[in-house]
């Protein structure tokens, strides 16, 4: 019975009858409006909140938690994601200097030894929820002034006809260690969705190096598959 209204409840969620932040109707509530025991209402919320599709909130009840599914077709920024799908971008920032770059960003970016890139730290945001930390690097012919990025990457890149046509991308699970794991506000070792991205302009050249670390309670990818006939 419990398993029934989970999937009744997470399809409610997922068809976005409820907003992210909204409060869930408490375990009675539930209870009564479905004819249902408190012990299945209590079940069914306890199998939303391993889905990541609940936040419980001690003292405070529970609460649709903020979600992002991003397709992996088109090449779009987390900033674009977010703001088509009605919730608020931020950053906060933890570094945007122009550094010596490391021999995997040499390695990526086509950059000779001593070069220096733009290094952008970050964490980011969607309605103040800390949804991934996030490391770029980028050439510092095309971001020489790093510290003028303030929200999205690709606007200001656009802005400076530097952004990317076309990029690469890597995903595999990772177990956060302890220090990602504060950033992201997630327990210690809990999994995390590790990507590398690799971006290209129209002219071929390297133009950026991410890598993202996303929690996986939060972030889903979305790829539409077809059978050859």
């Amino acid at each position: 019975m419990y398993l029934q209204l989970a999937r009744k409840l997470g399809q409610s969620v997922r068809e976005g009858r409820y907003m992210p932040d909204e409060a869930l109707p408490s375990e009675r509530l539930l209870s009564e409006r479905l004819e249902v025991s408190r012990a299945t209402a209590r079940s069914a919320i306890d199998q939303l909140v391993e889905q990541g599709l609940i936040i419980r909130k001690r003292g405070s009840g529970n609460y649709i938690a903020p979600r992002l599914e991003q397709p992996l077709a088109h090449l779009t920024s987390f900033s674009e994601e977010l703001t088509r799908r009605g919730y608020k971008p931020s950053s906060r920032w933890l570094q945007r200097e122009i550094v010596v770059a490391k021999t995997e960003e040499q390695l990526s970016l086509g950059l000779s030894t001593g070069a220096k890139v733009a290094r952008l730290e970050r964490l980011r945001l969607a309605d103040d929820v800390v949804m991934a930390y996030e490391i770029s690097a980028l050439p510092q012919a095309v971001l020489p002034e790093p510290r003028l990025v303030e929200g999205s990457l690709y606007e200001y890149l656009t802005r400076s006809k530097q952004s990317p046509v076309r990029a690469l991308q890597h995903i595999r699970a990772i177990n956060a260690e302890p220090r990602l794991a504060e950033r992201l506000c997630i327990p210690d070792h809990q999994a995390v969705l590790f990507i590398t991205r690799i971006g290209y302009q129209a002219s071929g050249q390297t133009v950026e190096l991410t890598h993202s670390y996303c929690r996986s309670d939060y972030y889903d990818f979305v790829a539409e598959m077809r059978r050859d006939e």
